[in-house]
């Protein structure tokens, strides 16, 4: 089954957007305290919803042009987290000098699943469906 463009850019949208309030519940709703990592990670997440939604109507074939980027950057930045996690970079290597370390895992579902592991996750998604999008309004 082939999805329009302006599907799969709803979809990155609806993902950036459970992303956003996933991380405004566990925040404000459950009392986590967010690493330096994570807030960097929001700041790449939250415009998202906003040029997603604004790319949305009417579509604009070129929204990953500006959405992309920010995705990206979002990637890296849960890469790097989720590799000083699993303890392949050293807490040394980080910005979190203050406050709650970036290697501590403060919330496990499953007994795998974490809130950086999470973050990945739907960076890896947003990025696969703009990148999809792309190609799909080059037809």
């Amino acid at each position: 089954m082939k999805l329009s463009s302006w599907t799969l850019v709803f979809l990155a949208w609806l993902v950036a957007a459970l992303s956003a309030l996933g991380a405004l519940f566990l925040g404000e709703v459950m009392g986590l305290t967010p690493c330096v990592l994570c807030w960097y990670q929001r700041i790449a997440m939250f415009p998202l919803v906003i040029v997603l939604a604004v790319g949305l109507f009417p579509l604009d074939p070129r929204v990953y042009r500006y959405a992309l980027p920010l995705a990206l950057v979002g990637l890296l930045i849960a890469v790097y987290q989720m590799l000083l996690t699993a303890g392949y970079i050293p807490e040394s290597a980080t910005p979190c000098t203050k406050g709650v370390p970036c290697s501590l895992v403060q919330a496990q579902w499953l007994g795998f699943i974490t809130i950086p592991l999470l973050s990945l996750f739907a960076f890896l998604v947003i990025n696969a469906l703009l990148i999809a999008s792309y190609f799909q309004s080059k037809k």
